[in-house]
């Protein structure tokens, strides 16, 4: 199978995105296991050690906990979708604004865009 990575970003990271994207989505709830290392490296279509500093990287950001000879797991931190959720629109929102000042949008120019797009400026 394999996915389409970009080569701005380490490989690895990409993961750690797409795993938490489904962890905000709901795709993947607290207490859910998440694929070995090597099946997640198949699924990828990556070798195995990117899988590996993934996990460790999640585990490192407290959204994936490793139980000794049970495998990696979402975190039961009932708060963590929220936060993750806030972390993602907060990022985001940061790169949207960011481009459209790169092309010559002030913000005020922003917010009038936005509200013509979403219906309200009408």
């Amino acid at each position: 199978m394999g996915e389409d990575f970009q080569a701005s970003k380490p490989i690895y990271m990409q993961i750690v995105d797409k795993i938490t994207s489904e962890i905000v989505q709901g795709k993947r709830q607290p207490g859910d296991k998440l694929p070995s290392v090597r099946e997640m490296a198949v699924q990828m279509g990556v070798n195995p050690n990117t899988v590996q500093r993934t996990y460790a990287e999640l585990e490192r950001l407290n959204i994936v906990e490793t139980r000794r000879g049970q495998g990696t797991f979402v975190s039961d931190n009932k708060d963590l979708t929220e936060e993750l959720g806030r972390n993602m629109q907060d990022e985001i929102i940061k790169s949207f604004i960011q481009k459209m000042e790169e092309i010559g949008v002030d913000r005020k120019q922003i917010v009038t865009l936005l509200q013509q797009y979403l219906g309200e400026g009408q």
